[in-house]
């Protein structure tokens, strides 16, 4: 647990300094050095090793923390949403569905588009009906100012 939440709290870190703009200056100031210092080693193939093996280490480390500040962020939203669906007039069996197979997920949100659709007609027949309505009550009112 105190592991846990010590590789949770560096992961955080390393995640928000990664995205800051010092981090990526730092990054391209290497590079830059790197290519400059070519001439210098001859562009050898040791000096060609040097940039690949570091990037590829600082890659594949970074991969690992990022996944684990995604994992954290997305958790945390799903929990969010949950309570939101929870609390509102929204349907309490969309509680969980993360976990469903796409092929469920699919047949999900097909039916949620095909219920939407439902109700944007009602909505244009309901808007249809209120102009239909007003469109009544102005020709009445003419009439009687005509009467």
């Amino acid at each position: 647990m105190v592991a846990s939440r010590a590789f949770t709290a560096f992961a955080s870190k390393v995640a928000k300094w990664a995205g800051h703009p010092v981090a990526f200056a730092l990054g391209a100031a290497t590079v830059v050095i790197w290519a400059v210092s070519g001439p210098y080693f001859h562009f050898s193939e040791t000096w060609q090793l040097v940039i690949n093996t570091g990037t590829t280490i600082v890659t594949f480390l970074m991969v690992f923390l990022i996944q684990n500040s995604q994992n954290r962020d997305g958790a945390a939203i799903q929990a969010k949403l949950d309570e939101l669906v929870r609390t509102s007039a929204a349907q309490n069996r969309y509680i969980g569905i993360e976990s469903l197979s796409e092929e469920e997920l699919d047949e999900l949100r097909q039916r949620c588009e095909t219920r939407a659709q439902a109700e944007r007609l009602d909505d244009a027949r309901e808007a249809a009906d209120e102009a239909e309505v007003r469109a009544r009550e102005k020709a009445a009112q003419a009439a009687e100012r005509v009467a």
